[in-house]
């Protein structure tokens, strides 16, 4: 890169300042993962708005990782977020105002920059579809209280939970040696997701009418965007992108399930993707493409590259509960008299079967 465009970039791009992180640390920001050297004091030329920054502290030799602990960031143009690893607790913590303040000019002063990784800007147009909906709302509303993402603040969440193949699968690699870590109940820091029944109740409905309810989660749909999404169909779609993020790359069950819900309330709508909601439907088919073809894509050795490898070829099986309802999802817009046309582009075979 040119010097002089790489200045300012360093200069109109976000700083994540992070001091005293161990060698062999894993550490991430969106699509990006790698090892932590013996200089490393952070990341530059971060583009500004919504990011994921995740991390894993290692034993000394590099071998044992342990839970992975993520938090969502808005990064203004020109900022410097300043993170401190805590030795005693092995996580980033931040730091006091008047710290932050004496870091900050010595980042502006590119007194750090030598040390400070650049942000792999063509990977950038990835992250970019994988978060489009979210924003700096959606993410106080939803994360935790202190930010921080980890699945070991979830332990037992999904013992009761009914499990196809895929998701036992899924189950058992989250309960490997990396995730054992243990949490104390009374300490669990979950995040603020939207609640979605899985069975619809009203009072006084019975019989047909009630199973008819159930059979098409349409009604559902339209009472969760007004009540629960302000009326908005990109607060709906910034909470699946959410979830699925921090799940994929925060290894979270709770973000999982919530992700599960979210599509299986979707793909369970059979009137509001044909009238009242098709443009919302294209762009849900069109976020749900972009999560599998990024969490499914292989590199050249055939192996899984997506920032944790936990989804593989058994999501699409025919044991998948993404497999069934796309099934019967994509058959009821390809059989329809009347479909808006964008919607059915987006869910023809050549844009969700060639993943």
């Amino acid at each position: 890169m040119d010097p002089e465009a790489a200045l300012e970039l360093v200069k109109h791009g976000a700083t994540l300042l992070l001091l005293d992180v161990p060698q062999y640390t894993l550490f991430g920001i969106d699509t990006q993962m790698f090892s932590v050297g013996p200089s490393f004091k952070g990341i530059k030329m971060i583009p500004p708005g919504v990011h994921f920054v995740f991390y894993s502290s290692s034993s000394r030799d590099g071998k044992e990782f342990s839970p992975i602990i993520g938090f969502f960031i808005d990064a203004g143009p020109s900022e410097v977020i300043v993170r401190k690893w805590d030795q005693q607790e092995e996580r980033l913590v931040k730091v006091s105002e008047e710290e932050e303040a004496r870091y900050t000019q010595a980042v502006c002063s590119l007194e750090f920059d030598k040390q400070l990784g650049p942000y792999t800007l063509s990977q950038y147009g990835e992250w970019k579809r994988l978060s489009s909906y979210i924003t700096k709302s959606i993410i106080e509303r939803i994360e935790p209280i202190g930010g921080e993402i980890t699945v070991t603040a979830e332990s037992g969440m999904m013992k009761n939970t009914p499990k196809s193949t895929m998701e036992r699968a899924l189950d058992e690699q989250l309960k490997t040696s990396k995730f054992t870590a243990s949490v104390d109940s009374s300490q669990k820091k979950g995040c603020y997701y939207t609640s979605i029944p899985r069975v619809v109740k009203c009072r006084g409905m019975q019989g047909e009418e009630l199973t008819s309810l159930n059979l098409d989660k349409t009604e559902l749909l339209e009472s969760l965007i007004t009540k629960n999404y302000g009326g908005s169909e990109d607060t709906l779609l910034g909470e699946l992108q959410f979830a699925f993020i921090a799940f994929l790359m925060g290894q979270s069950l709770e973000a999982f399930l919530q992700w599960k819900s979210l599509v299986s309330l979707l793909f369970g709508c059979s009137e509001a993707p044909l009238h009242t909601r098709s443009q919302l439907f294209t762009m849900f088919i069109k976020v749900i493409y972009y999560q599998l073809k990024y969490g499914l894509q292989k590199d050249r050795n055939g192996t899984e590259t997506g920032a944790s490898a936990l989804l593989d070829d058994s999501w699409l099986s025919a044991d998948s509960f993404l497999h069934h309802l796309c099934k019967d999802f994509f058959a009821l817009i390809q059989d329809a008299s009347v479909v808006d046309g964008d919607l059915l582009t987006w869910v023809s075979a050549k844009h969700l079967c060639h993943l």
